[in-house]
């Protein structure tokens, strides 16, 4: 796609298709920061709805973290242009003490937790994000500095579940207080604009003379995104631009769901016994599978039956590669733990299962001594 192209704004037939899959759901939940990304998204949806007989509900969202100044301002402004539009509007804020570090991913996870509830609390299904095919090339090359597999360089897809989780006090109209956790389930993710440059966003804004936010802690260099953000004009000098990130993704995407489908198989033929306790493999099969869909059985194994979810990569990697060994060396028994779940080989059968709990070690103290000289020792065990 041309420069040129890539700053015209986005038609009606193109609107139609972005949201085409999505004429069928009654209720749809949309994320709106009030940047020029998430304010296209609100336009858009609202055009696509408008030129439909009947179709979904539109809710817009806006989550202010309470971080800047200027928030409270760009709710209000996103609430003004919702009404304009018809589009109901909540906003929701983030209260309470936030984290001196890790400040993006903790603001990410309120985000997503405080999106889940506006989607459960009006009986919806699907939240609306308006990630780019920019956003989908920057996150390429951040999973590819912290060292990701083949799944995470898939990076982004059109639906995914939501990652939402939320443990802060916070109360929607109607809704009780309680103690503890709120998890949801069930919800969805959509990037309908994944595939749109975000040049073509701001054309679109541009062109109807709808203005939009735009939030500094986008050009502070704390953060990993923008200095990743301020290599993509030297890459894309050496042929790594955008569109080919993003075709990168979409290649490597696709070439995990073929292993995911291979890995889905190969689980089932395998595996001799499942029940509420050990999963039990075929040793010897195990070992002739090829090692990325040997490695995603393991790690699927581990994560049902250890109790920290997915084990990382590179100890997962690790724990492969020494019971390859062990299976090609036929020791008498190889016994590993990882991420709460204990893997067992011997004889044929290759066993995963819950790993005992560990034992407390604590200091035993030796008894007092005799008075010595008006005090009293302790002998202390070392």
């Amino acid at each position: 796609m041309s420069a040129a192209r890539d700053a015209t704004p986005v038609s009606a037939v193109e609107t139609k298709a972005l949201f085409a899959d999505l004429a069928s759901l009654p209720i749809i939940v949309l994320a709106i920061s009030g940047g020029p990304d998430s304010t296209a998204l609100l336009v858009l949806a609202e055009r696509w709805r408008a030129s439909l007989k009947s179709g979904p509900k539109l809710i817009a969202a806006t989550i202010d973290h309470g971080l800047r100044p200027e928030s409270a301002r760009e709710a209000k402004d996103v609430a003004r242009l919702a009404r304009k539009l018809r589009v109901p509007h909540r906003t929701l804020r983030w209260t309470g003490r936030k984290p001196k570090t890790g400040l993006q991913a903790a603001a990410r996870e309120m985000r997503y937790g405080l999106l889940a509830r506006v989607a459960m609390a009006a009986g919806a299904r699907h939240v609306l994000t308006a990630h780019t095919r920019d956003d989908q090339a920057e996150t390429v090359l951040i999973r590819l500095t912290r060292g990701s597999g083949l799944a995470g360089l898939g990076a982004m897809s059109r639906i995914s579940p939501l990652p939402a989780f939320i443990s802060a006090p916070v109360l929607l109209e109607g809704e009780r207080r309680s103690g503890g956790n709120f998890k949801q389930q069930g919800l969805l993710l959509v990037r309908p604009l994944l595939e749109l440059p975000k040049a073509r966003l701001i054309a679109t804004l541009k062109s109807a003379r709808i203005r939009f936010a735009d939030d500094p802690s986008n050009q502070n260099p704390r953060f990993t995104r923008v200095r990743i953000r301020e290599l993509m004009p030297a890459l894309a000098r050496e042929g790594l631009d955008v569109p080919r990130l993003a075709l990168l993704a979409r290649r490597l995407a696709r070439a995990n769901a073929a292993i995911e489908r291979a890995a889905d198989a190969a689980f089932a033929d395998l595996l001799q016994a499942r029940s509420p306790g050990p999963l039990v493999f075929d040793a010897e099969r195990y070992r002739q599978l090829p090692d990325e869909v040997a490695l995603r059985i393991l790690g699927r194994a581990i994560a049902q039956r250890g109790e920290e979810g997915q084990a990382e990569l590179g100890k997962l990697e690790s724990l492969h590669s020494a019971l390859g060994s062990a299976l090609a060396a036929r020791p008498a028994r190889f016994r590993r733990t990882l991420a709460g779940a204990l893997v067992t080989f011997e004889g044929d059968r290759l066993t995963v299962e819950r790993a005992p709990p560990r034992r407390l070690q604590t200091q035993r103290l030796l008894p007092l001594t005799k008075r010595k000289g008006g005090r009293r020792k302790v002998a202390h065990q070392r």
